[in-house]
């Protein structure tokens, strides 16, 4: 996991690559015909029903532009929002909330929409020990938004990208030449280097299982692709060797059967890579 402050560093770049993508050399519409000295107000309506989130990320966009901004959150990020709630009002000059209308809009229709579908998951979750864990199939360039989403949905964080963890997964092991030597070689490799990282091992299979459990200091195995059945059976061989994951096959209609194998966490690439963008609208008020 990194730091909250390597996640806001993050989160400051995706601001400032976003706005220089999209205001470039000038807003001329805004330009045109907007004098630089007028004034504004503008309400976030949402036009579909569901859990809200990115009210802090809008609030930093507007800010970034002009610390001469009125910033008030009438929603939680992460709370329930019906249809025709305003979950914010900002006001300032019109020449920044026009210019990060579409940045806001589009962040956070996004992260509403991961929040939401993954509030649907957890709630899945109800009753049993499984934490549902999101990967790294999201959009490039703004990982930290849909993960920071997740959170806000009740989801938990896996690695955030390559460098904070260690996880060999079968290209891995087939190109080292098989489970021991890629995590001999992993070990190895840590050692060398000073680095304190956890290790995540996937198995294709029971066999690979076993392999992994001739090793110590294991973090977590991820049983992949296994039915319900087998997901059992894992469970039972891996007992308290290490933390288990289950991934592959998880949707909403199995991943409650798979967290009742008694993992510790489930896997869902789908709760930030095939999701519906929640409807949102700024609008002028008075």
């Amino acid at each position: 996991m990194i730091s909250a402050a390597q996640e806001q560093s993050e989160i400051q770049g995706i601001i400032k690559n976003a706005l220089r993508e999209d205001i470039g050399t000038g807003d001329h519409s805004t330009l045109a015909c907007i004098p630089p000295t007028a004034r504004g107000k503008a309400a976030l309506l949402v036009k579909e029903s569901g859990y809200i989130s990115g009210l802090d990320f809008a609030h930093q966009v507007f800010r970034t532009l002009s610390q001469d901004i009125e910033f008030v959150p009438l929603q939680k990020d992460g709370a329930y929002a019906q249809k025709g709630t305003i979950a914010f009002t900002v006001e300032g000059p019109s020449h920044i909330l026009l210019q990060a209308e579409r940045l806001v809009l589009n962040a956070m229709q996004r992260m509403s929409g991961i929040t939401t579908k993954t509030r649907a998951f957890v709630a899945r979750l109800e009753g049993t020990s499984t934490k549902l864990l999101d990967t790294r199939k999201t959009t490039p360039g703004i990982r930290a938004l849909e993960k920071w989403a997740v959170r806000l949905g009740g989801g938990v964080n896996h690695r955030f990208a390559l460098y904070d963890a260690i996880m060999l997964k079968d290209n891995h092991i087939d190109f080292c030449g098989g489970m021991d030597q890629a995590i001999q070689a992993t070990r190895t490799y840590l050692t060398q280097h000073n680095l304190d990282l956890p290790i995540i091992v996937e198995a294709r299979d029971f066999d690979e299982i076993k392999a992994i459990l001739r090793h110590k200091g294991i973090t977590r195995i991820l049983i992949d692709n296994f039915s319900i059945a087998d997901t059992k059976k894992a469970v039972a061989l891996i007992g308290n060797h290490c933390q288990t994951e289950s991934s592959g096959m998880i949707n909403l209609e199995t991943i409650r059967d798979y967290a009742l194998c008694g993992v510790d966490f489930v896997s869902c690439g789908a709760i930030t890579h095939s999701v519906q963008n929640l409807d949102l609208s700024l609008k002028a008020v008075n």
